[in-house]
């Protein structure tokens, strides 16, 4: 079997390239032409014979659909080239849309036209929610101890608290041009889905990183750091009881060493109390799989089912290193936090791990551990 990948030199289009060749799929990858190289998250497929690269550029209708007319008989079709970085769509909000939004539609349209029997995986993404979310109620059976002169009577009671989430039912609202470009994608495959009746699944994938994930990302920004700070200190033979008083200065962006000419950068990070629902992403790309060898075509939230802030990330990240506070480490940098933030999501994947048979099997604490064992050993 052949499929096309799009997206292939970034972190999901790796990570599902190396599913499918492990399945005996042969692999046509594809990446725009840049100034730079930016392969290493493939370089290990050079050698794979079934594996090619081509040069598409997804936001050109005619690129496209030279992609599929060279490869007709390619019988899955993942797209998973965007312009994915929200901070960096308030900067480039036009070339977002097109990279991200419009571009689906030259997919849509060229499979449509070309290949009506191909399969389409679309990334989409839990940033489509924003600041929305449903709630539903906890019940804890519990009992209330009643005491009437010298007997004593257990009473049934009921605790309760509300639970937050995003699912499939979950109305959007997205609060970034990022955002908003996913939910014009999303959008145009159930279109497409139910008035052309072709093949087209929606992953509405909530954060998953891995030691692949971009560095303008909070996870790997953080994780990246920790393996350059820990490479410093060896370097200087110091640990991180030398560290200077002074540092812990709200205003101070350098960490100091007590009697030491030496310095190194804080870590500079914006909202620190932003929750996400973080899973590993390899699993994430199982799922991809899987929604592609269903009969009918749908669309599925894959999550954790699990939130935790910036903050608890740091606690686990920092505590893989001995480092149980990272406070004076840390530099709160106003730059960094979004113009309309998104403060909470927590998914529920019930319809995923039903219909698909799928569940997240690394857990957080693995995964940030992987992360940070990554950045140290480099």
């Amino acid at each position: 079997m052949k499929a096309i990948i799009t997206g292939v030199t970034g972190q999901d289009g790796s990570h599902m390239a190396d599913l499918l060749l492990d399945k005996g799929y042969s692999v046509i990858g594809t990446a725009r032409r840049t100034s730079g190289s930016n392969s290493k998250r493939i370089d290990h497929l050079k050698n794979n014979r079934c594996f090619s690269i081509v040069e598409t550029d997804i936001s050109d209708n005619h690129s496209v659909r030279e992609l599929i007319k060279r490869h007709p008989d390619a019988v899955e079709f993942y797209n998973f080239a965007a312009q994915s970085h929200v901070a960096t769509s308030f900067n480039q909000p036009s070339y977002t849309f097109d990279m991200t939004g419009k571009s689906v539609m030259n997919i849509l349209e060229a499979i449509t036209e070309i290949a009506p029997e191909m399969r389409l995986y679309q990334a989409s993404s839990s940033e489509m929610f924003g600041s929305n979310y449903d709630t539903r109620i906890l019940y804890q059976n519990s009992y209330l101890n009643v005491y009437k002169g010298n007997s004593h009577f257990e009473l049934p009671a009921f605790q309760h608290e509300v639970e937050k989430f995003q699912n499939e039912d979950t109305k959007f609202m997205p609060q970034s041009p990022y955002a908003i470009a996913k939910l014009a994608a999303h959008h145009s495959v159930r279109l497409y889905r139910q008035s052309k009746g072709i093949h087209a699944s929606c992953g509405i994938l909530f954060n998953h990183e891995g030691p692949r994930r971009g560095d303008d990302f909070v996870t790997k920004k953080i994780t990246k750091w920790i393996g350059e700070y820990m490479r410093w200190l060896e370097k200087f033979k110091a640990t991180p009881s030398m560290i200077s008083s002074r540092c812990e200065a709200k205003d101070c962006q350098t960490i100091f060493f007590s009697g030491s000419q030496y310095c190194f950068p804080k870590l500079r990070l914006g909202n620190l109390d932003a929750k996400r629902d973080w899973g590993y992403a390899p699993d994430y790309m199982n799922a991809a799989w899987l929604m592609l060898q269903q009969e009918t075509p749908d669309d599925y939230v894959i999550c954790t089912g699990e939130t935790r802030s910036i903050r608890e990330f740091l606690d686990e990240a920092f505590s893989c290193v001995g480092i149980s506070d990272w406070s004076p480490l840390v530099f709160i940098d106003p730059k960094f936090y979004r113009p309309c933030e998104v403060d909470y999501l927590k998914g529920c994947c019930k319809k995923a791990k039903e219909k698909l048979g799928w569940k997240p099997e690394c857990s957080f604490k693995d995964m940030v551990k992987i992360m940070v064992q990554h950045e140290t050993q480099l």
